[in-house]
């Protein structure tokens, strides 16, 4: 290959002298990241400089630039397919729960509230058809929601003159097997994103539906504080964090799509994954804690806890989870 040394090295100085540049930066401060389009960027500058280096190793007689640019070359290679934490050590799960797990339901909030949406016309859905028929219920309910099908006037008074406590000795194995079932429909919400974002609306959808019935049920037996005592506790996180897995499966569909992005799929998917683990994370964790509220909490009524209390933990859970989802550090 033959080339005119002098043009070579004037037309490569200032990609050579840009990737060292952000070598450097690296290099210094182990917490920099690199946003998608910088990555892009930085992984065009080393496809130059290893063609630059390709090129010059045909001149025997520059041994100086030749190793300058094996440098850079490697370095960036390193940098590339590194796989190690840049903090120089290990991340808390805690500090990502309070950090990245906010940070990524804002980024996507609009997808958020696409959810919530689906899931409140679903809520209307099944109000509206308990409000026309009442025995809708056997229709609308699934099988494990079998004991919602009575009178609720009637399960309230059995609740509240029950003299055994119903969960003795296995409240971890049932809160064990809520956390398990409500994140399986977490990650299927998640995974339904692949179908173009419609198997994710068909479950917000339904689960809407679900709970639009079951309210207006209660609440037209005029059994509003045993609903409010029941639910809210463990509801005011378990109902967000569902709707926060539809958020990441409204994200996949979208991604499907492409819109006016230019990029390919895959180039979507990549920059979108990291934020898709992240709300799946934070909603396992989320479900984790609705599990334990729900089997060791709302499960007891009055006398053992008055209504009041119930609802009042509940309603602070809810101002404190959204006031987590919203605030941001001030390091961000």
């Amino acid at each position: 290959m033959i080339i005119d040394l002098a043009r070579f090295l004037d037309a490569g100085r200032p990609a050579w002298t840009e990737l060292e540049s952000k070598l450097d930066r690296m290099d210094a401060d182990p917490g920099y990241t690199l946003s998608f389009d910088e990555l892009r960027h930085f992984y065009a500058l080393y496809q130059r400089v290893s063609a630059d280096l390709a090129k010059i190793q045909t001149f025997a007689s520059e041994p100086d630039i030749c190793r300058y640019l094996e440098s850079l070359t490697a370095r960036a290679y390193a940098e590339i397919h590194e796989v190690r934490q840049r903090t120089g050590k290990p991340r808390k799960i805690w500090d990502w729960f309070i950090s990245d797990f906010p940070a990524a339901f804002r980024r996507h909030v609009r997808a958020f509230q696409l959810s919530l949406i689906i899931t409140l016309a679903g809520a209307l859905f099944g109000a509206g058809a308990i409000y026309k028929d009442k025995d809708a219920k056997s229709v609308i309910l699934p099988d494990q929601f079998s004991h919602l099908l009575g009178d609720p006037a009637k399960r309230v008074y059995e609740e509240e003159h029950s003299k055994t406590d119903k969960l003795k000795h296995r409240k971890a194995g049932f809160s064990a097997m809520l956390m398990q079932n409500n994140i399986h429909v977490s990650i299927m919400l998640l995974a339904l994103g692949m179908t173009v974002g419609v198997g994710t609306i068909i479950i917000l959808f339904y689960n809407g539906v679900i709970l639009g019935a079951v309210i207006l049920d209660y609440i037209r037996a005029g059994q509003s504080a045993f609903l409010f005592g029941w639910l809210l506790p463990h509801g005011v996180i378990e109902l967000p964090a569902t709707i926060i897995a539809g958020q990441a499966g409204l994200l996949i569909g979208k991604a499907i799509i492409g819109g006016r992005d230019r990029s390919t799929f895959g180039e979507r998917f990549r920059a979108l994954g990291p934020d898709l683990m992240t709300l799946i994370g934070g909603v396992a964790v989320m479900l984790v804690w609705a599990g334990i509220i729900e089997s060791f909490f709302s499960q007891y009524h009055e006398p053992v806890i008055p209504y009041a209390v119930k609802i009042a933990f509940g309603v602070t859970e809810l101002f404190l989870l959204t006031w987590f989802l919203n605030r941001r550090p001030r390091s961000s």
